[in-house]
């Protein structure tokens, strides 16, 4: 954890751009609640195949106009170098200068994922534009890429990225923090230096949880996911617990030397500003 011990901290949160009039009037009371925190800056995502391309940049620039830094995410899949470019000129006449660059999901149904294929290749390409002066955050996997044919493809993965230009990283979250600690070991012997700040997702819903825990490959120990069943639909149980859980991995991440977090907020402050509370932040 030398390496990372020696990185400035930075908090950031997550969001995703919202379909309705109504959700984006609750994203932007969610925004000003967590504002209050003082981040590094707000990141939102960009849905498969670039589906939210337009909302992505809607809301970034809304984000921008209220005077928070914004970083959106920019992905491979059902992306071009036109299209890309096109995108990259946008953020740069916006005074956006912040980029989250990953490799994205596939939609159901496609068969190609476009002009690239791999997250560092859309590193290289932004890296290769005239006047870059992008910061780009890419993506780390402290379980592992599921899509990985093994944890030592998926760390040679990752130093691609790093060695096309990337800035620092943001990982998938987790729940166990020695796989954070062991992933940053092996980062260290590999010679990868760069921020590796650790992603939280705050616990709501356990069945929302677990679906998304099964897509994107995050294991959930069999300690909490027990306890999580055994509440069935008390909510509040759930929440209480859930907040406990990930407070403690955060302040156990911290007290180790992480540089930062990143909450998954999913749109909603409510369990964000507790743990940060909790955690005297």
């Amino acid at each position: 954890m030398q390496s990372q011990q020696e990185h400035a901290r930075t908090f950031s949160f997550e969001f995703f751009p919202p379909q309705t009039p109504e959700g984006a009037e609750k994203l932007r009371a969610t925004r000003k609640q967590l504002a209050q925190l003082k981040p590094e800056f707000f990141s939102v995502t960009f849905g498969a195949g670039g589906s939210t391309r337009d909302r992505t940049l809607d809301t970034v620039l809304e984000i921008q106009s209220e005077g928070q830094a914004a970083a959106p995410h920019l992905s491979c899949v059902g992306s071009t170098r036109a299209n890309i470019t096109e995108i990259l000129q946008r953020y740069r006449d916006s005074g956006i200068r912040h980029i989250v660059a990953l490799r994205g999901d596939m939609p159901s149904g496609t068969v190609s994922p476009g002009e690239f294929h791999y997250a560092n290749e859309l590193v290289d390409f932004i890296r290769a534009q005239p006047g870059d002066n992008f910061k780009i955050e890419v993506a780390a996997y402290p379980e592992f890429h599921p899509q990985s044919r093994s944890a030592r493809d998926d760390l040679i993965n990752f130093k691609r990225k790093v060695d096309a230009g990337a800035n620092s990283a943001i990982t998938q979250y987790f729940f166990n923090a020695d796989s954070y600690f062991n992933f940053v070991d092996e980062c260290e012997a590999m010679g990868i230096t760069i921020p590796i700040v650790p992603g939280i997702m705050p616990i709501n819903r356990y069945a929302q949880l677990a679906r998304f825990s099964d897509a994107c490959g995050a294991d959930i120990p069999r300690w909490i996911r027990k306890k999580l069943e055994s509440y069935a639909d008390d909510s509040a149980s759930i929440r209480a617990f859930g907040l406990e859980v990930v407070t403690d991995l955060c302040d156990r991440l911290l007290a180790s030397g992480a540089p930062g977090l990143h909450f998954y907020t999913l749109n909603q402050a409510g369990a964000t500003s507790t743990i940060w509370q909790r955690l005297g932040l």
